[in-house]
């Protein structure tokens, strides 16, 4: 067992602490749930192509394959000044960016804000109250100047599942991340973010709606010309990569059949019917206390939002089972979502003594050195698997596009922070795409994305406004 998991990333046995029999006997069973060998991975990566084709094909599929109509790469000339609003899982984004053309780094000014709980779990109006109060806050620090004659140009990120007919608009499908905001899905969020707007007597236009996928492809491909793909591996999970729209069946459209069409696959959905992905009772639970049972297999399976839930589910069936914590009160423990991926980020590169007292702080437990142990061997299961994963989508793209070299751009808390994960993505590309895994030398491979959310989309808005 030990060889095997060693060829998947995850470290030998300790010898430091002895585990009970009953113990290693638990840890081994969970190693054989999560375990993903190459042959596996291939056969994922397989139906991973086939749902890309489906989702271009025609509505309805598992993998939406939206269209975000934006033509092509940029050039890297695209210069201006831009506001952009990132609205993602966590936080709130307003950036004032500055694009100065490839080999200047853009010039960029930011405010940061949580997004509030009742907001995440609230009404359409909260929300773009919140997201106009953000904007409208950030131009009146800066000082930018909006008037009716001379309205500030905005691009919008909105990392969520949206059908766009153009690049100025977009009609929810679902809440994805844990939201579920009433009288927002099947509607137009840039008309609901303008009426925000005007209501606060705010001359913003919104003149480009993108996915954070998007973003990070074309702000790497604006400083960097090998960018073949973007990708998010963050709270949630998902890539973005150019198609001729002639591949696209389902697009009704009277542009010229190689015209290029930057796609947001929302692959956070693959295999939504269970064909392929081995989900364990631990992802069946994720599933049932989700917002939205059945939706979102893959990311529940992969993303960052939901790996420390994972772990947690773990640990307390080890408790459950008397194998730890046998003495300690887990109230505290037994609440959802106690522990994030950054705990999990942690466990594989502090000391054992340091991750006594943050796993007391989380959870109320102090837990033994050996338990800690235990717990690190459960991290990398657990992380080492998601890695695995996140690798199948790449690859699909990669197979049905014939790319055999550049760079994935990518973004996101669990590529940017996890000690370990590109390293784990990285030999899993590999596996599947058949090479030997040289990660500075691999013929596709990682790269940080450039700030996808927010120079993405002020690229994105210079590239609308030349055209």
């Amino acid at each position: 067992m030990d060889a095997m998991f060693s060829s998947c990333g995850l470290q030998t046995l300790p010898t430091e602490f002895a585990w009970s029999p009953p113990c290693l006997r638990a840890l081994t069973a969970i190693q054989r749930d999560f375990e993903i060998d190459d042959e596996k991975l291939k056969r994922i990566a397989a139906r991973f192509e086939e749902e890309l084709y489906e989702g271009l094909s025609k509505h309805g599929e598992n993998l939406t394959m939206e269209a975000t109509w934006v033509h092509g790469l940029p050039k890297g000339t695209e210069t201006g000044s831009f506001l952009t609003v990132d609205l993602g899982g966590t936080n709130i984004r307003v950036c004032w960016i500055t694009l100065r053309g490839r080999g200047c780094q853009p010039e960029i000014v930011q405010k940061l804000s949580h997004i509030p709980e009742v907001v995440k779990t609230g009404e359409a109006h909260q929300l773009w109250g919140f997201v106009a109060d953000s904007i409208d806050h950030f131009v009146r620090e800066r000082g930018l100047h909006c008037t009716a004659s001379s309205p500030l140009a905005l691009g919008f990120t909105f990392s969520y599942p949206v059908r766009q007919d153009s690049l100025t608009n977009g009609r929810l499908k679902t809440w994805t991340k844990g939201f579920d905001i009433k009288g927002v899905e099947g509607e137009d969020v840039v008309s609901q973010l303008d009426k925000a707007l005007r209501a606060k007597d705010l001359h913003i236009d919104v003149v480009a709606l993108i996915n954070d996928t998007t973003g990070a492809l074309i702000a790497s491909s604006y400083m960097d010309a090998e960018t073949v793909i973007g990708a998010i591996f963050g709270t949630g999970s998902n890539a973005a990569y150019m198609e001729n729209v002639g591949s696209i069946p389902k697009l009704k459209t009277p542009l010229p059949p190689d015209t290029p069409m930057a796609i947001n696959c929302e692959y956070g959905a693959f295999d939504n019917s269970h064909r392929v992905l081995p989900r364990t009772k631990f992802d069946q639970m994720i599933d049932r206390d989700s917002p939205r049972p059945g939706e979102q297999t893959f990311e529940k399976m992969s993303a960052g939002l939901y790996l420390g839930e994972i772990f947690r589910l773990i640990i307390c069936d080890f408790h459950d089972h008397g194998l730890l914590f046998k003495t300690q009160n887990v109230s505290r423990l037994a609440r959802p979502y106690t522990i994030d991926t950054a705990f999990l980020s942690a466990l594989e590169s502090d000391t054992l003594p340091n991750l006594v007292g943050k796993f007391e702080s989380i959870s109320g437990v102090e837990a033994t050195l050996g338990e800690v142990q235990l717990l690190r061997r459960l991290a990398e299961v657990v992380t080492t698997r998601g890695a695995r994963l996140s690798a199948c989508g790449i690859a699909a793209i990669c197979k049905k596009k014939g790319i055999r070299e550049g760079h994935v751009a990518v973004d996101g808390s669990v590529a940017n922070k996890h000690p370990t994960f590109k390293s784990r993505w990285a030999k899993a590309l590999a596996a599947i795409l058949d090479w030997q895994s040289d990660r500075e030398r691999d013929p596709i491979r990682m790269v940080g994305a450039k700030d996808g959310s927010g120079i993405g989309a002020a690229v994105i808005a210079a590239m609308h406004l030349r055209y």
